[in-house]
């Protein structure tokens, strides 16, 4: 018998008067994580935190634009930094009790982001975080989590997150520690057999054919140092190869949304725009990495192994 979603009740808004601290949340995130059992049809918090009076601190985004290859100076966010100004709400809800899954071992699986016009440097915002839903996956279960921006009361950026947490499935998948490579947060990673993702993934543009290279980074063995100073995200796989280890891989690897940041930096400066991407499998640092683009579509790969895939499209 299939699991139906639970009913989401109409969220109960909360109203914050300063950024969470993420190193509490952290450490009561990881406390959490053993004593979680994930399921479909758990319930997620029905809270929707919100942080009004929020005024961009130039140093801190400057140094996030020189972190991920954005241009400084201009008046425009870059698109993915809104997601960092936001991050402590979302750790606060998804660091809790309440939330469904466990925070260790969760895999950021996609990123959908809409930037309208008059997303600026120099407004004052309000941030809002909630849980969308969790729903059942075939390997274990999936929440969404939203995220918007408002500048004068007026919806400028929104995003939407899917983390997945694995688990064994009614069918009898075993799809946690026991299945396959380790990916970005911990999880077991198929890609490199060449298996699908853990998500409906984005067509592949053009069929077999590969987009064409654009460029070839080589990445520094503390890219994810810098980014995680710059985002707050100090997870440890990230940070240095020892700590790597200890959840599976050889060497530290870069952030999901570091990759995405960095593409979209190349792809080039966009105001009202749409944004997909989705995390297919790690980058290993220090390493080599070539990005692709055609049309609305890039890609970030190294060989025939591709990390992350998106499109960029007019928000109409």
């Amino acid at each position: 018998m299939r699991t139906q979603p639970p009913v989401r009740p109409e969220p109960r808004t909360r109203t914050l008067t300063a950024a969470p601290s993420l190193v509490p949340l952290l450490a009561r995130g990881a406390l959490f994580s053993p004593f979680k059992r994930p399921r479909p049809d758990a319930p997620v918090p029905a809270t929707r935190l919100v942080l009004p009076g929020v005024r961009i601190d130039l140093a801190h985004l400057a140094a996030y634009e020189r972190a991920c290859g954005f241009p400084t100076g201009a008046d425009a966010l870059p698109v993915t930094y809104p997601h960092v100004l936001a991050f402590p709400l979302a750790m606060r809800i998804m660091a809790a009790r309440a939330f469904p899954l466990p925070l260790l071992g969760l895999v950021h699986t996609s990123v959908e982001i809409t930037r309208r016009e008059g997303a600026t440097a120099t407004q004052e915002y309000e941030l809002e975080v909630t849980v969308e839903k969790s729903a059942p996956h075939r390997r274990g279960t999936e929440a969404t989590v939203l995220t918007g921006a408002r500048a004068h009361g007026r919806l400028v950026w929104e995003s939407r997150s899917t983390y997945l947490a694995r688990h064994r499935t009614p069918d009898g998948t075993e799809t946690g520690a026991g299945a396959g490579n380790r990916n970005e947060t911990g999880a077991r990673d198929r890609s490199e057999h060449h298996e699908p993702p853990p998500y409906a993934p984005l067509p592949s543009p053009g069929g077999s054919e590969p987009l064409p290279a654009v460029a070839e980074w080589h990445l520094a063995p503390d890219v994810g140092r810098r980014y995680g100073a710059v985002s707050g995200d100090r997870n440890p796989i990230h940070l240095h190869p020892l700590t790597a280890r200890l959840f599976g891989f050889p060497r530290a690897i870069a952030h999901g949304m570091w990759t995405v940041a960095r593409c979209l930096a190349e792809y080039g400066p966009r105001q009202a725009v749409d944004v997909r991407a989705e995390f297919r499998a790690p980058v290993l640092l220090p390493g080599t990495v070539t990005y692709a683009e055609r049309g609305p579509s890039f890609e970030l790969r190294s060989g025939d192994r591709v990390h992350l895939r998106g499109d960029v499209r007019p928000h109409a």
